[in-house]
């Protein structure tokens, strides 16, 4: 029989009844050579458990996280342990890349003991946040080091679910890492676990969703509990003083203690005799364990950690009052100076309205001032055609500014030349909407692009679906749409939808998407040409994948395993991956999938436009990019694991799976079957394409942004211009198959 590498050990409670969300992440993606285990603790769990199959190790009720996370290690038959509490979940992908990542721990020279990982966490409200620990994991990169050339690492979050043990290092150290004071015996085994390792590796992927409960709905903290917290660390002391451990780790491990010391007194309500008791204990450990050559912080931290040394409690509580004060009239005056601020640029703003519209002046923005893109990019492109009299200004943030095509008059936001620019132009043209703060001058043209055929609802639509219009105010929203001239239109449903959720005085522009106009002009050098910067070899498939953002997710784990997926596909294909741009401040998500070669991460790539003429086809769920990249002509898969949330959470306007642009998966074997066969791209591919094309594709020819500058620019009527090419008379962008001949 294969050895088993990892045994996953849930263990805990089925708090909140969450322990059947933790085992379904858990069980519908575990590899070969792994195994799951369940200690259960309660009769609840043990029933949850059952119906999710692995081993269940029923426990009583009274049953401590510390026993219960033992007890699953002692049945546990792998090589690795890795312990996920009941309330959390795993992401996908996360046990095949630690799988991955073992195999090259083993095939090392030195033997590790703990592999750390990163994690996201999740609370009552939001959904996988992004942790602090990538840059701590990637200065380790792929290095197996001891802790004392890492010493960092201590201050990875104190988990047990962000790392994997080896079973014989658990069993060595079971005295140190299983049976430690329950208070605190997480922070202390995670921490624990590092000290007494040989070495180290890391895991810069995202193996645990960590779920933080409301405080209110928790047992109230004890003082003992407090009290427990201070003793962890400094058990973890004496450990290095046995182990006769390095200065620098010791250095860092002192560093945490008295900070989280410090912030625990801060920030934490407790009884006044318990709070003081607590400083006390803090106040030894933080003289009795102060390390070789240390030196006090300088600044406010500096004076903390003095009192603290001092046992000056009450000092303490003084100091903090006066920082208190300070901080809040630093605050008023900031607040005042703002105020004036906004007061000077208001009466600047109104004096400028009060001059003459500049009739060749037209103030561009896409994405919320992401920069040159989308359907305002290839407006302004056909305007220095059509129309190069019009002086177009791109309205850009301070972090985009170096990405602008060079020479490209630009403004960023809050900037006097931005408010004058605004007051001034004739023409403002955006994919979303302008501040609440620009007026609609009567002579000023506001042409609203959009940036994609609406599946889910939007506007006043999403008044019944509280997940998607969470902090809108459609009050304002309705003002601003107000201020809109022209609506542009990809396709009559379009139009219907716009005119539904956003109900004005506009004129909608039946003219089709001007970013969609490439995918009929490009030929076979700009594919070739395209495929080559991204580093795809002729007559390899090119496969995007293009997720949607979900309202009820805070930061992007992809539902697929790529690493598997990939795997499965072979060396002839790749895989270009791109999350959703409302994720782009979060770390992603494919940083160990990249030197595969098999995945590229295109997630920045910009224009998107490029990446579908790469691709011989498209992966994507809800996302908007379908309805563009029909009009290629190319296969498109649905990969729809959780319509049935989706549609619930965020309202659609028609059922996908009823009318979808070609085949749909509902699992990853279903979408892995369709991938690794020629059904992908068969007959009843095609078919369904047609449909959709005929019905979404309807105004996008290749002559949209012609159509929209000669109406809106050259005040040229409609019916002067190019009529709609019919969808079965274009002729798309060579396929990259095609372009190769």
């Amino acid at each position: 029989m294969a050895r088993t590498r990892l045994s996953v050990i849930v263990y805990g409670r089925d708090v909140q009844g969450l322990l059947g969300a933790c085992l379904d992440s858990i069980a519908g993606q575990l590899p070969p050579g792994t195994e799951l285990l369940t200690a259960a603790v309660g009769e609840t769990a043990h029933s949850v458990a059952a119906r999710h199959g692995g081993t269940v190790i029923p426990l009583p009720g009274d049953t401590s996280d510390s026993a219960a996370r033992a007890a699953g290690a002692e049945r546990a038959a792998g090589t690795w342990l890795w312990f996920v509490h009941a309330k959390d979940r795993v992401p996908t992908g996360a046990p095949r890349a630690l799988l991955d990542r073992l195999a090259e721990v083993e095939d090392a020279a030195g033997q590790v003991d703990v592999v750390v990982a990163d994690h996201v966490r999740s609370t009552w409200r939001t959904t996988g946040g992004n942790g602090c620990d990538a840059g701590r994991l990637a200065r380790v990169g792929r290095r197996d080091l001891p802790l004392a050339d890492a010493p960092h690492l201590l201050r990875v979050a104190p988990l047990l679910a962000n790392r994997v043990l080896r079973a014989a290092f658990w069993q060595e150290h079971r005295a140190e890492l299983a049976d430690a004071e329950e208070a605190s015996a997480e922070i202390f085994a995670s921490r624990a676990s590092l000290i007494l390792a040989e070495r180290i590796a890391c895991l810069e992927q995202a193996i645990v969703d960590v779920r933080q409960l409301r405080t209110e709905s928790l047992p109230a903290v004890t003082a003992e509990q407090r009290y427990g917290i201070v003793g962890a660390y400094e058990n973890l002391q004496r450990i290095m003083q046995r182990l006769d451990t390095p200065v620098r780790p010791r250095a860092v491990l002192y560093d945490l203690m008295a900070t989280e010391s410090m912030r625990i007194v801060a920030r934490q309500t407790m009884p006044e005799e318990v709070a003081r008791e607590f400083f006390h204990r803090a106040s030894a450990a933080a003289v009795r364990w102060q390390p070789e050559g240390y030196r006090r912080p300088a600044g406010l931290e500096g004076i903390r950690r003095r009192l603290l040394e001092e046992d000056a409690y009450t000092k303490y509580r003084a100091f903090q009052s006066a920082n208190h004060k300070r901080r809040d009239l630093k605050k008023a005056v900031r607040t005042g100076k703002k105020k004036f601020g906004v007061k000077v640029r208001d009466l600047h703003y109104q004096k400028v309205l009060r001059g003459p519209v500049d009739p060749n002046s037209a103030v561009f923005s896409a994405y919320w001032d992401r920069g040159v893109a989308c359907n305002p990019g290839a407006i302004s492109a056909k305007l220095a055609e059509l129309a190069p009299h019009i002086h177009p200004v791109w309205v850009v943030s301070k972090a985009a500014e170096p990405l602008l095509p060079p020479g490209t008059d630009h403004v960023v936001p809050g900037t006097r030349r931005y408010w004058e620019v605004l007051a001034r132009a004739k023409y403002l043209v955006n994919n979303v909407n302008f501040p609440n703060a620009v007026v609609k001058r009567p002579d000023a043209v506001h042409l609203q692009t959009h940036h994609g055929t609406p599946l889910k609802k939007m506007g006043l639509d999403q008044r019944d679906y509280p997940t998607a219009s969470k902090g809108l105010d459609f009050d304002a929203l309705l003002s601003r749409v107000d201020k809109w001239d022209y609506s542009v239109s990809a396709n009559g449903h379009s139009t219907r939808m716009w005119e539904h959720a956003y109900p004005s005085r506009y004129v909608s522009l039946d003219h089709g998407y001007p970013r969609n106009d490439v995918y009929y002009s490009a030929g076979a050098a700009d594919i070739r040409a395209i495929r080559d910067r991204l580093g795809i070899a002729p007559g390899r498939r090119a496969i995007l994948y293009a997720p949607t953002h979900r309202d009820y997710e805070a930061s992007w784990t992809p539902r697929l395993d790529l690493a598997a997926l990939s795997e499965r596909l072979g060396d002839d294909t790749v895989l270009l991956v791109r999350g959703h741009y409302f994720y782009g401040g979060t770390a992603s998500p494919l940083a160990t999938l990249r030197r595969s070669g098999h995945v590229i991460d295109v997630s920045a790539y910009d224009p998107v436009e490029e990446l579908a003429l790469a691709s011989d086809a498209l992966i994507t769920d809800y996302s908007s990019i379908m309805f563009d990249y029909a009009n290629l002509d190319r296969p498109i898969i649905s990969y729809a694991d959780d319509w049935d949330t989706y549609a619930k959470t965020r309202g659609v306007y028609f059922d996908l799976m009823a009318e979808p642009p070609g085949h749909v998966a509902r699992t990853e074997g279903e979408l892995t079957e369709l991938l690794t066969s020629d059904a992908w791209r068969d007959e009843a591919s095609a078919e369904a394409r047609a449909h959709f094309r005929r019905r979404f594709c309807e105004f996008d020819d290749g002559h949209a942004a012609e159509r929209v500058v000669r109406r809106v620019f050259l005040g040229e009527p409609e019916e002067a211009l190019p009529p709609v090419v019919p969808v079965e008379a274009r002729t798309p962008a060579p396929t990259p198959e095609e372009a190769t001949r």
